[in-house]
């Protein structure tokens, strides 16, 4: 059993070594990295990005970033490519070929392959000199110095150097496309994330009851209305206008304050400056009102109207939180 200082210390190096690979790439955005964001910006066509063993998993993560980012693109395994998968690319397709060597047997049959239909190939790759780079028409540098297996050998380094600089092309393509986080929602429509940016108030509030009361109604008449529709909250109604609201806080408080309920209505107990929120706003935002002012209950106008009420477990419920 390895002792507690060895463990720490080898995860450390490893961090170190790749933190130290990702800084060495700064110097690599250079011309040809600007050109490559360019090519890609003004395409008709997708971006095709292949590799083999560690690159080829680092390519798909690739090209789900591209896609979740607006840019079109699709996986090619470069072991398969030679075996029919190549009719997958198109006459306006980009391609990125990812290698360490850029000498591997499938990366030296591929190469000259890739190039046979005019398409431009950009090589991503650790090697300078090697049939990838010879045979790029643009170079993405992710040379390191060394990975961090103590046996120079396992791809780890070299695969952190490999996706920072896809990301940092990924992100670089979204500047460019000018990608919104409505873009994004479009894309992401599912999961929590999706809901983030998607999910309305209107959304929520839909689901529940409506549950409204006069100013004058007796406070037995506001309790009732409160426990049939189990949102916590009643609000106060009159001539259409909303007056204010009242809660089951409310109900406790005054509970602790009065003895003798039979006079006591709606309108002496009710919050007449209720949180709120516009059914049109996100839910994401409805939860930081709701996080803000320390309440459960949001109350959700249209305009000046009364079109609902939120309450917090339907946040949770979306897992908006």
């Amino acid at each position: 059993m390895k002792s507690k200082k060895s463990i720490i210390e080898a995860g450390v190096s490893t961090l170190q070594l790749e933190a130290q690979a990702i800084s060495g790439l700064i110097k690599n955005i250079n011309d040809d990295f600007v050109k490559a964001v360019n090519l890609i910006i003004e395409s008709e066509g997708r971006v095709v990005v292949t590799g083999i063993g560690k690159s080829a998993i680092i390519a798909q993560k690739i090209v789900a970033t591209f896609n979740s980012t607006g840019t079109p693109s699709v996986f090619m395994h470069a072991a398969d490519a030679v075996h029919g998968d190549l009719g997958m690319i198109q006459k306006n397709d980009i391609i990125i070929c990812i290698s360490k060597s850029g000498n591997t047997p499938e990366i030296k049959v591929l190469c000259p392959l890739l190039k046979q239909s005019g398409n431009v190939l950009i090589g991503m790759v650790g090697q300078l000199q090697s049939a990838l780079a010879d045979h790029a028409d643009l170079i993405l540098d992710t040379t390191v110095e060394k990975e961090a297996c103590p046996n120079n050998l396992a791809p780890t380094t070299s695969t952190t150097a490999q996706l920072a600089m896809g990301d940092a092309l990924a992100v670089c393509l979204l500047h460019a496309r000018e990608f919104n986080s409505d873009d994004f929602a479009r894309y992401h429509p599912g999961g929590s994330l999706g809901k983030k940016l998607y999910l309305k108030a209107t959304d929520l509030a839909s689901r529940n009851e409506k549950p409204s009361i006069s100013p004058d109604s007796p406070i037995k008449d506001v309790i009732i209305e409160i426990s049939q529709n189990r949102l916590g909250v009643v609000v106060v109604i009159e001539n259409d206008t909303i007056l204010g609201i009242i809660t089951d806080g409310d109900i406790r408080r005054m509970l602790e304050k009065h003895s003798n309920l039979a006079n006591i209505m709606a309108k002496d107990i009710m919050n007449t400056n209720p949180k709120k929120i516009d059914k049109d706003a996100l839910a994401i935002d409805a939860l930081e009102v709701i996080k803000q002012n320390n309440v459960t209950q949001l109350l959700v106008t249209n305009g000046s109207k009364y079109f609902g009420i939120i309450h917090l477990h339907d946040l949770l419920q979306e897992g908006i939180i």
